[in-house]
């Protein structure tokens, strides 16, 4: 039996977060003892010019003695970004097909002008 096959039998317990471009799959597995681990896998898709696309992966693995810290430290860094930014998502404005979208007030300014007759002049 080839690895992937055999990685794909010694999985437990999985989910799916579909975020954007991205996906993130979480994984239960278990090891050659039958002890079990997480791994975490970020799928981000990629384009190409000419339509076709690929995927890059990147995957973590985390064993049950470190799932304490690892958590704690999780949960301290998304709470110091929420305390000091908020959850409001900003980062759209740096994808390439981002348009800014002006408030009706500046929009109308741009477009502020006098309309004048030829024979008001």
């Amino acid at each position: 039996m080839r690895d992937n096959e055999m990685l794909e039998k010694e999985e437990i317990f999985s989910k799916v977060l579909r975020a954007g471009r991205r996906t993130y799959f979480f994984d239960v597995r278990a090891t050659k003892a039958d002890d079990y681990y997480i791994t975490v896998t970020e799928s981000k898709k990629f384009t190409e010019d000419d339509g076709s696309f690929h995927f890059k992966k990147h995957k973590i693995y985390l064993y049950k003695e470190d799932f304490t810290a690892f958590k704690d430290i999780l949960d301290e860094m998304t709470e110091y970004v929420v305390n000091h930014k908020g959850e409001e998502v900003i980062s759209e404005r740096h994808q390439k097909d981002f348009k800014k979208e002006y408030p009706k007030e500046e929009s109308d300014s741009l477009n502020n002008f006098t309309d004048v007759e030829f024979d008001d002049i």
